[in-house]
């Protein structure tokens, strides 16, 4: 919320006129262990989407609130999920990842990954895709969030024979876990003779680097929350059976498919989501499109 509505030039760009779309990813390299048969009740949809993943979406969403206070956020966030629009069966992507079964011990349909494309019915996202993915035993543990903002309307490079606008888009990469920080990829000339040489760069704010204190880790900030009365980051009941709302009716048409298999230390299934609209996903380790 700090980066949105304390700095005036990321606020301005947040909108359908300069953001072309929104990835969200919680990827982790864990299996189920000794969460099996937990896990195979819930699954990935349950255990994830619905409360970690579409909370950072209603944090990117969200309207800037009157005040910084607990009930107002809450009520921006509120109001982002009950936007959502239903999603159809051709925007949810399941997979299981390889011998899962074996470790519960039974055939299973139960999803262990899950990628999908959420869209926001209002004025400010209106035709902007949300994609978000979770899994387990994929190939990082990372969590982020990744803006993609428009190409240039006019490429005056481009007779130069330099490379296309979208080879180069600049995106801001929300560093959630581990090693929170942020990254704004630019596109730069190398210095020196040669011409309008174009390059990728990137501004690297790492918070580790930047604070010389410890930062404390997501469970302790919740219980220094607890401690201090600051609702700010828990969810209230209305929110709670707005995300529900928005997630049963996908619960109840996935469990009708057998989720692809993936192999474990790879990014999922094959993907199928993004591709189909010209895009791809951005892997958070090595800062890569893939």
């Amino acid at each position: 919320m700090a980066l949105r509505f304390a700095n005036v030039i990321f606020e301005t760009q947040w909108n359908n006129h300069h953001i072309d779309h929104v990835q969200i990813t919680a990827a982790e390299t864990v299996g189920v262990g000794q969460r099996a048969s937990y896990y195979d009740s819930y699954g990935a949809l349950r255990d994830m989407v619905q409360n970690h993943l579409l909370q950072l979406l209603c944090l990117v969403a969200m309207e800037p609130p009157s005040y910084f206070n607990a009930d107002q956020v809450r009520t921006e966030k509120l109001r982002v999920l009950q936007a959502l629009r239903p999603s159809a069966e051709d925007e949810i992507q399941i997979g299981q990842y390889e011998n899962y079964t074996q470790e519960l011990e039974q055939e299973s349909n139960t999803e262990t990954f899950v990628a999908m494309k959420v869209n926001i019915d209002n004025w400010r996202w209106a035709g902007v895709p949300f994609y978000i993915r979770t899994g387990k035993k994929l190939g990082l543990r990372a969590s982020e969030i990744v803006i993609t903002f428009k190409n240039r309307p006019h490429d005056i490079f481009a007779k130069n024979g330099e490379p296309e606008a979208e080879e180069y888009p600049n995106r801001l990469v929300i560093r959630v876990q581990p090693q929170e920080g942020l990254r704004l990829h630019l596109t730069s000339k190398k210095p020196g003779p040669g011409g309008m040489r174009l390059f990728p760069s990137e501004l690297n704010l790492s918070f580790d680097e930047a604070f010389a204190e410890r930062l404390p880790d997501a469970y302790e900030r919740l219980l220094m929350d607890i401690a201090r009365g600051n609702q700010t980051l828990f969810m209230r009941s209305d929110e709670v059976l707005a995300a529900w709302d928005y997630i049963d009716p996908i619960i109840s048409m996935v469990r009708k498919r057998n989720p692809e298999i993936y192999s474990p230390n790879s990014m999922g299934p094959e993907d199928t989501i993004l591709k189909r609209e010209g895009r791809h996903w951005f892997n958070p380790a090595l800062d890569e499109d893939i």
